[in-house]
This record gives structure tokens, sequence and C-alpha cells, in this order.
């Protein structure tokens, strides 16, 4: 019997709901309250030295500098008080940890929607490549300016790979309203898709594209017949095949090529490859004084422009003007994020 009363009990008290929990508290204090006014015990039954002492009490830390003097309310206080308030606290405190355990699992597992706005998405998963391009992500996060939060959505069973540096939510599929809800596609400022099959990258690119035409859309492919058809339905996606066959044979006519674009594209150490949008200017500049500036007061060295089209010029002609809203591209050893535009003119 004692068994089946305890088995029932914690069966109760696991499907306890928290607005029962927190009545029962309520109901606790009154009647506490109560049979100390019926005791006579003045000292503790007036406000606040009543809550500050059944917290003490009911938790059992038991501080000492308040203690009933009656004989009723010692009897109180070692029959009821304590007996039914160290329940309550273990019960709350319980459910509390248990809560934090949960939502730290969910999130781990992917289960919680994202709260986020302006963040980096990543969508897909790659095993170890998406692991570094997260890193690349976090390294680059560092000297950005708005330093946007990362989330990370994929369709695979993994865990967070890095749960304390980025966001992570897991959904059934990359191409429905209810699952990209919950990683916030819509309030996202820039869209990474990398996925093991380039019809999953298109289906996901397309929907990106519909759902947040406004955002920094990317897009991986292995096979590069299809960055044109992407493009030809959705110009704002930026497409990146595949480029390892033309590393293989620019190295070999060219010795290093394929080790000086890869530190060109990591920023772990040495020069890496930037870029900065050009405000409106005061007056004209030419690609010739920007590049004579940048290397003069940054040490760095322009490559590249792309006009409001994003149509990008390498090694532009240095009488080319530039104008706001241009952006440019250029190696250096960190970013520049604020560059002093009235120090590129040719003094």
């Amino acid at each position: 019997m004692f068994f089946k009363l305890r088995k029932l009990l914690s069966h109760y008290l696991q499907q306890m709901r928290w607005y029962v929990i927190v009545s029962a508290f309520f109901v606790y204090a009154l009647l506490s309250w109560l049979l100390l006014v019926w005791a006579g015990e003045t000292a503790l039954y007036q406000w606040p030295d009543y809550l500050y002492w059944l917290v003490v009490t009911s938790s059992t830390v038991g501080y000492g500098d308040l203690s009933p003097v009656s004989d009723a309310g010692k009897y109180v206080v070692s029959l009821v008080i304590i007996p039914v308030g160290l329940s309550l606290f273990a019960l709350i405190l319980g459910r509390s940890a248990a809560w934090v355990s949960n939502q730290w699992f969910k999130g781990v597992k992917g289960m919680k929607d994202l709260h986020l706005d302006d963040h980096i998405l990543v969508i897909g998963w790659n095993g170890q490549r998406t692991i570094q391009l997260l890193n690349l992500l976090l390294r680059e996060k560092e000297h950005a300016a708005n330093s946007p939060a990362i989330a990370l959505c994929v369709k695979a069973e993994v865990e967070n790979p890095m749960p304390d540096l980025v966001e992570f939510v897991r959904v059934e599929s990359f191409n429905q309203d209810q699952d990209m809800d919950r990683a916030c596609i819509v309030d996202a400022s820039v869209i990474i898709i990398d996925n093991d099959y380039d019809d999953m990258t298109m289906t996901a690119a397309l929907y990106a594209s519909k759902r947040n035409p406004d955002s920094h859309i990317l897009a991986y492919f292995k096979d590069e017949s299809l960055v044109s058809l992407l493009r030809q339905h959705c110009p704002n996606v930026e497409c990146t095949p595949s480029v390892a066959v033309e590393m293989l044979a620019k190295s070999a006519f060219d010795p290093g090529s394929s080790a000086l674009h890869h530190d060109l594209l990591s920023v772990q150490e040495g020069q890496a490859q930037y870029s900065v949008a050009v405000p409106q200017l005061s007056k004209p500049l030419t690609v010739g004084q920007l590049f004579t500036g940048m290397k003069k007061h940054y040490d760095a060295t322009l490559i590249a422009l792309a006009d409001e089209s994003k149509k990008i010029a390498l090694n532009p002609v240095s009488d080319r003007r530039i104008s706001g809203g241009d952006k440019i591209y250029y190696i250096a050893e960190r970013r520049i994020c604020n560059p002093d535009w009235e120090a590129m003119y040719a003094e």
C-alpha cells in the first residue's frame, strides 16, 4: 500500500501544472501566516519579515535570526510549515531544473523556434565542410561592424555542432513556410545554401528568393550548368560553382595558384580578400586615387570594383570614376570597416 501510494503521489506531482504549483504555494503561504497569527508569533507574521522567514525556513537554509518562541508556534512550524514548505520548495526547484534542462536539450536538438533579425542563415549540412564554413563566418563576425548572429538550419539528424556560438534549428523541409519560419528566413540579411545534392540547393534557393528577395542569397553548386538556370529565374542569387578543377588546371601552368586563392579566401591568418560599400562622396574619386590611398593609409590593395548592378570589374582602369553605391574589393590583413574616404584623394 505504501509503495502504491508513493507511486501515485509521484505521478501526480510529475503531471502537476505550473499554475497548480503556484496556487499551492500561495495557499501554503496564507495558511502558514494564519497559523502564526493564531499562535501569537508577532515577530514572524509581520511583513516583510514573514516573507523572508518563510523562504529561509521552507528552503531549510535556517539562519536562526527569526524563530518561534511559543509552544503553539513551535508545533506549527515543526508539523506544518517545514514539512509542507520543504516539499513545495523541492518540487519548484526540481521543476525549474527540469525546464532549463529541457530548453537546453531542445536547443541542441534544433527543436526550438528561433527569434532572430538581420542574421546569417546557413541552410544545409555537409559535415566537416559546414563546420569549416561556420568557423570562417565566426571569424569574419569578430571584425564585422554589426556582428550578426549566425543560425544553422538542417534536415539531417544532427545536433548543434557549436551550441555556444551558433543558433540551430532542424526542419522537415527547406521549402515549407511553417518549417522555415522557425529559422526566421524572412528576417535574415544573408542566406547561404549548401547541400549534398544540387537539386535540394536549387529548391532551397528558389524558395529563399521568393520569401526574402531583399536578402543576400548565396548558393553553392557542384554542377555549374545549374548556375545559369538559377540566375535566369533568380538574378539576385549569387551562385558559387565548384572551382576545384579550374584550380588544378591553373596551378599546372602557374604553380602556387591554388594556395594563393586559398589564402585569399581564408581569414585565419595573413592577407585576405574583403569588400566595402562606397558612400556618397563629396567630390569625384578615381580608381587610381583610391588605389594609392588604400595602399598608403591601410596597406591594402584594390583588386576589383562593382557598380550598383553588381557587375564586377577586376583590375579596373585607373581613370574610372567611383560613385556612391559602388562596392570595392581589396586585399588586406584585416577588414577596414570605416575607411577615411577624404584621405583617399591624391595630395
